[in-house]
């Protein structure tokens, strides 16, 4: 299971921060980071919803409880379809689903 100190490193790292710089932009010190990394203290709500603003993620992505990033329309169409497995698929195919989903939304949205 992901866990929140997981999700940090993760993205602190794919983001090209160090402890220090990721402490400055929370207010905090490198060795918090560092707690928090290794899962010996938590993040209070405050710096997690500051963690979700600056990395455009959810909290519920911070937390490992969802592999989406964001709530993006269109990750959320796809999440909503969990018995098929997108994820596999090449970007042009899942803009394809996306567009048919508007499409279909538009045509039935117009005969109300």
């Amino acid at each position: 299971m992901i866990t929140l100190a997981d999700r940090l490193k993760e993205i602190r790292k794919s983001n090209n921060l160090t402890q220090t710089e990721l402490g400055k932009i929370l207010g905090v010190g490198k060795t918090t980071i560092s707690m928090y990394e290794n899962g010996n203290s938590t993040p209070n709500d405050e710096i997690k919803l500051k963690l979700s603003e600056y990395f455009n993620v959810s909290v519920d992505f911070l937390l490992g409880k969802t592999n989406i990033k964001n709530h993006d329309y269109k990750e959320t169409t796809i999440a909503l379809h969990s018995d098929v497995d997108y994820k596999d698929l090449p970007q042009e195919a899942k803009d394809e689903i996306y567009n048919f989903i508007d499409y279909v939304k538009q045509k039935y949205k117009d005969k109300k």
